[in-house]
């Protein structure tokens, strides 16, 4: 799977829109959450869509080029972005190798976010949580004098921190109160990993639920064969999604 750096921005664009269309279709995404991407040749821009659900996307009329400096749009005169920029900025100011990220607020992962419970990966489609397990971001460790309690992560310190939870190779980062953030190095990457972070949540979940004293996770070397396990295999199910959102009405991709 080649990184965004080795494709056209016209190519780009057309995945972006088909991307958000199946992180919509796979409810990783409702009408909040956003993916976006790092420019292939400008690495200190990235893009996102304007300030509208993911499902809707449909032109590159409607994506937004940003500084990832300070997540302000290339063009000044641009219209409304989406208020959590900074997630994005963040994360692509502090690691060269991540070209996609995702922030979601799926159902199935919050709890995860507020009960002391890791999760960690139980199958073998969600190595990349680690054996550890994602961490937990934590806004309020980050708040400032000034700074809303929305618990939206509305500025640089603040995306910051959050950034700052991914060092030492993590792919996911579970927020309080909040949902998930993903990275990788590609679009389709980083599609898959929202869609396994939100199944395996499922899946342990079911698991808590039933267990009498014992539950299996994947072991440290498990995690790492089953992650390059998806690497290398992720045109598959891109391939079955895409098919999927354009056999769907809804999902309208003009680029």
């Amino acid at each position: 799977m080649p990184d965004n750096s080795t494709l056209s921005l016209r190519t780009l664009f057309s995945t972006f829109i088909t991307g958000s269309h199946i992180l919509h279709q796979q409810n990783v995404l409702d009408a909040y959450g956003h993916l976006s991407f790092r420019h292939p040749t400008e690495h200190s821009h990235f893009f996102m869509s304007r300030y509208i659900a993911p499902g809707t996307i449909s032109s590159p009329s409607e994506i937004i080029e940003y500084h990832v400096s300070n997540a302000e749009p290339v063009d000044p005169n641009e219209t409304k972005g989406y208020s959590e920029r900074h997630i994005h900025s963040e994360i692509y100011k502090r690691f060269d190798s991540v070209h996609a990220v995702v922030h979601s607020h799926a159902d199935a992962v919050v709890p995860y976010t507020v009960s002391g419970v890791p999760l960690r990966p139980v199958f073998h489609m969600a190595g990349f949580l680690r054996a550890v397990g994602a961490p937990v971001y934590d806004i309020s460790d980050y708040r400032r004098d000034g700074d809303k309690f929305d618990m939206l992560v509305r500025n640089e310190h603040l995306g910051k921190g959050l950034a700052e939870h991914f060092d030492g190779g993590v792919g996911v980062v579970l927020m309080r109160g909040h949902g998930f953030t993903a990275v990788g190095g590609s679009m389709e990457e980083v599609v898959l990993r929202s869609v396994y972070t939100m199944k395996n949540a499922g899946i342990q979940t079911a698991a808590l639920t039933q267990r009498a004293a014992w539950l299996g996770y994947l072991s440290e070397e498990e995690t790492i064969g089953s992650t390059e396990m998806t690497q290398s295999t992720v045109t598959r199910p891109w391939g079955l999604w895409v098919r999927e959102v354009e056999a769907d009405n809804l999902y309208v991709n003009n680029a």
